[in-house]
């Protein structure tokens, strides 16, 4: 009788998770990220992903490894920023999308404010491109005055997977930014 061969998100992981003298963190950590990063790729067409355990310019090992790519169209429009383009007339769809952190969870840990301060801590307002690791970092701009710049601080989105590999995206800020108006 044939064994089962493992499946290709499987194989995907276990190739991308096998530990090396560089990766400080867990196993099962690089495992998530690298099951999220999978899910941003395939299932909500991301581009530009990578994975880091360093801080950007320090070095310094981050609590967990944090993704960070490219999505299709913007995931969060500053309040100001969504006043600018109701005046200008511009559409969400026509301003382009801008790189984002992503903190790869598992739905059973526990987070606390000081474990979301010690995240935050470890990372720069825009995650750097593959290319530039470790360099500075670069923001972007649609060309339109006061849109297409980052605002609004330190954000990431936080990537809770569950038992069923069900993974689900919410917005975190470092701070408190005021809500948007609809």
């Amino acid at each position: 009788m044939e064994s089962a061969q493992p499946s290709a998100l499987t194989s995907y992981i276990e190739a991308s998770t096998k530990l090396t003298s560089d990766r400080p963190h867990e196993s099962h950590h690089h495992a998530l990220a690298a099951q999220v990063l999978h899910n941003l790729q395939y299932q909500h067409d991301w581009h530009d992903l990578c994975i880091h355990t360093q801080s950007g310019g320090s070095g310094i090992p981050l609590t967990k490894p944090l993704v960070s790519g490219l999505p299709p169209h913007r995931i969060y429009v500053h309040p100001d920023e969504q006043v600018e383009m109701l005046k200008q007339k511009i559409q969400e769809r026509d301003v382009p999308s801008e790189r984002e952190w992503v903190l790869p969870t598992h739905l059973r840990e526990k987070w606390s404010l000081r474990k979301f301060a010690e995240v935050f801590d470890g990372v720069g307002e825009v995650p750097p491109t593959p290319d530039q690791e470790g360099g500075e970092e670069q923001l972007r701009s649609s060309g339109v005055e006061g849109i297409g710049s980052r605002r609004g601080g330190k954000r990431l989105l936080l990537a809770t997977v569950g038992d069923d590999s069900t993974v689900v995206y919410y917005v975190i800020h470092d701070g408190i930014v005021k809500p948007r108006q609809n």
